[in-house]
């Protein structure tokens, strides 16, 4: 799996709250079984993150995306020698630069291909500005973004639309369930998955703590997730600097 497609990675999670349940037999709850079954279709491949997410998740449901400092656009990473404008995140600095479809063909003097994809300027301090000249319509614009704090959070259509783009061939892992907790419509799954970056052929392991919220039909209304970002690039040989 190319990590840069995996949506969640490592966390570690402590919950000191003793009206959380321990969960030792899934079955006792809908929404844990719901919850569980949601992560394993996750691990299993495209086709069954589809259908049980088509299936289980509200149609006013959202997803509480990772917060990170950037120009706040999402692009297709499956085309390792392009970077084109998927979606933008509306309220970002993006959102008022950025197109669906624009594409980046240079970033901070950095011409964009499949060898500089990892050394391109949208990460660093928030507030500053970045230049960059992007294709639209077939001509070359240059713009300018700073930098900032993104909320990346989003709605079925849009999470439905990210995981009928991915490559099915990339998509499963191992995965353990280690514990559920759940009190009254929410529910708390702490897993460990396990997978090879195929870009640079090692592997990794993650901790996941994702938390589950439903509404009264058992739909999942919200899902958002605390991961190890840094540990699993650590492992597989990226390192950040200032």
């Amino acid at each position: 799996m190319n990590i840069k497609l995996v949506v969640s990675t490592f966390a570690a999670l402590l919950i000191c709250n003793a009206s959380l349940a321990a969960h030792h037999e899934v079955d006792e709850s809908s929404n844990e079984t719901v919850a569980v079954n949601w992560l394993k279709a996750q691990a299993t491949g495209k086709e069954a993150t589809i259908t049980y997410v088509t299936d289980n998740f509200a149609d006013d449901g959202q997803v509480f995306g990772d917060r990170y400092v950037g120009f706040g656009f999402i692009f297709n990473p499956n085309d390792e020698a392009r970077m084109i404008v998927d979606r933008v995140i509306p309220g970002s600095p993006a959102s008022e630069v950025l197109q669906s479809g624009d594409e980046f063909v240079v970033v901070a003097g950095v011409r964009v291909r499949k060898a500089t994809m990892d050394k391109l300027s949208f990460r660093g301090k928030p507030g500053e500005a970045v230049k960059a000249t992007i294709k639209r319509d077939g001509k070359r614009k240059k713009i300018e973004v700073a930098r900032g704090i993104i909320s990346n959070n989003y709605g079925k259509a849009e999470l439905m639309a990210g995981l009928e783009s991915g490559d099915a061939d990339d998509w499963a892992f191992d995965l353990t369930i280690n514990e559920v907790l759940s009190k009254d419509n929410i529910v708390y799954v702490w897993s460990t998955g396990k997978d090879v970056d195929t870009i640079v052929d090692l592997p990794f392991e993650q901790h996941v703590v994702t938390r589950f919220v439903f509404n009264e039909e058992g739909k999942v209304q919200g899902v958002g997730k605390l991961s190890e970002d840094r540990f699993v690039l650590e492992q597989t040989g990226y390192t950040i600097s200032r």
